[in-house]
């Protein structure tokens, strides 16, 4: 490969690594043809880009960024593809359904800026909450007392007994 063509590939990993948030390290060895191909749909339906990269030049692009990569360096040995994403759970999750399989295997990943290094911390991934999920939980905390005081309201006799027998008891 010409010296341009790995300069190249460097800086477009260096845009890629700061366009996506999040990006996961797999160990894709021993896929077929077929088995990358359904990964590669699965990976698009899913919003996640998917690169096979030469571990050389994805450290070149991890040295050239701005974040210290460096607890990542040992995980780029073996083939490699990187997981580019917008939510930090999906590629998790993705992985979890092979996870019988055992390919492709989670070699590390930057989620939420944290580093997440080796196989066992794919249930640690999975857990983690995307934005949407944060926002839809903190939506039904606040919505749950709206709920309660509209339910009685909607009770009718119920509350003003209810208040009839505050009015007698503080008499």
């Amino acid at each position: 490969m010409k010296k341009e063509l790995k300069d190249t590939i460097v800086v477009e990993l260096g845009q890629k690594l700061t366009e996506y948030p999040h990006f996961y390290l797999v160990d894709v060895t021993g896929l077929n043809a077929e088995q990358t191909s359904n990964l590669r749909r699965k990976c698009f339906k899913n919003e996640i880009k998917m690169v096979v990269v030469k571990n050389t030049l994805l450290h070149k692009a991890f040295e050239a960024s701005e974040i210290d990569f460096s607890p990542l360096y040992d995980s780029l040995k073996g083939n490699t593809a990187v997981m580019f994403t917008q939510a930090a759970n999906v590629p998790a999750k993705l992985l979890k359904e092979y996870k019988k399989d055992g390919i492709p295997a989670l070699k590390a990943a930057y989620a939420e800026e944290g580093f997440f290094v080796g196989a066992d911390k794919l249930e640690e991934l999975v857990s983690i909450k995307s934005k949407n999920e944060l926002i839809a939980d903190v939506m039904a905390l606040l919505q749950s007392p709206v709920k309660n005081v509209v339910s009685s309201l909607n009770a009718g006799g119920k509350i003003h007994g209810l208040l009839d027998a505050i009015a007698e008891r503080n008499k």
